[in-house]
């Protein structure tokens, strides 16, 4: 520091050729200009997240059936310079995650008591949505993975249980048996209408599975009320990074929404076991119809997506099994200007 004195003998500061000055004044300049950079960016290309879903995030204290999923997420925004009049954004998707099914309980030990097989799904998946200027999305997804003690899905229960203090599970010796999966899929969702005030829309949306672990398809309607964006703008089919070529209605979301959706199920090996052998010690048929009931919340900025959910489904085993729901909770963070 530099003090010069005056002729009233005060003191005062005066940077001069310090050259610590300089370089706090740098440095000071430099992360204001990072926040700005960060703060009013147009959008970010990359997003980065995981969801999980347990039927203990509902409170019921069940413990059955699709009793608990974990899956990880990373998706960039494809280059708009080469897209058609049509075509408002375009995005990839890189993905794993693990499934695990149970009984009405995983303590289960005879196998004869099993109202549905312990099962789990591993796998490695890649998605390519296309998001329409007319607020239409087609999705296409692959997932490669295995069913059955591949899946590590025993294990994996065993450690959480251990970890919080559960009770050990016993009946996993019956799983379904390891199988090679390979899975496609494709979604597609259309808007339907949207009040003038940009409140409250509906969307209709269908989906098909072609696998040698789930094979079928779905229709739903999708609506939401709160704080929306267009659909090619909207956290809830991920759209949120990139540059679209017409701008959000709003610089955030807010909103409930409601999906009732009707399932056609025409094969689920976590229930019936393998496609081309049928070596697993406990399986059943499936129910053809399952209906399913969605509600949730969402809430998006620029950089950070939370997403709740709560399922409710009909029974899909033909057995003594009960109708079953769970809860799902999903962060993304977005980053990569």
């Amino acid at each position: 520091m530099i003090f010069r004195k005056f002729n009233n003998n005060k003191y005062i500061y005066s940077p001069g050729n310090h050259p610590g000055f300089f370089m706090k004044l740098f440095f000071t300049t430099a992360i204001l200009c990072l926040i700005c950079l960060t703060g009013f960016s147009q959008s970010f290309k990359n997003e980065f997240g995981f969801k999980t879903e347990n039927d203990a995030y509902l409170a019921t204290l069940n413990d059955r059936y699709y009793t608990n999923g974990l899956f990880l997420y990373f998706r960039r925004a494809i280059d708009p310079a080469k897209f058609s009049e049509k075509i408002e954004k375009k995005t990839y998707e890189i993905s794993a995650g693990q499934k695990m099914y149970t009984p009405y309980w995983g303590q289960v030990a005879k196998r004869e008591d099993q109202d549905r097989p312990f099962a789990g799904y591993l796998y490695a998946g890649a998605a390519y949505s296309v998001f329409y200027k007319n607020e239409s999305v087609l999705k296409t997804s692959v997932e490669i993975g295995t069913v059955g003690p591949n899946s590590l899905a025993q294990d994996a229960q065993k450690f959480l249980h251990k970890t919080v203090g559960f009770y050990t599970p016993a009946g996993w010796e019956y799983q379904i048996k390891n199988e090679f999966a390979v899975n496609l899929a494709a979604n597609y969702s259309k808007l339907l209408v949207r009040s003038s005030d940009n409140i409250v829309d509906l969307s209709g949306q269908g989906y098909a599975n072609l696998g040698t672990t789930f094979s079928g398809l779905g229709t739903s309607i999708l609506f939401r009320a709160g704080r929306l964006n267009q659909l090619f703008n909207s956290a809830y089919h991920n759209a949120v990074i990139g540059d679209s070529k017409t701008a959000a209605l709003n610089k955030s979301e807010f909103f409930f929404y409601a999906k009732p959706q009707l399932n056609v199920v025409a094969y689920d090996a976590t229930i019936q076991g393998s496609l081309f052998k049928n070596n697993s010690p406990v399986t059943f048929d499936v129910q053809p119809i399952v209906f399913e009931q969605q509600f949730g919340v969402n809430y998006s900025s620029k950089r950070f997506t939370a997403d709740f959910n709560i399922i409710f489904k009909t029974k899909e085993v033909k057995s003594v099994a009960k109708a079953q729901n769970y809860g799902g909770l999903s962060l993304y963070y977005r980053f990569g200007i």
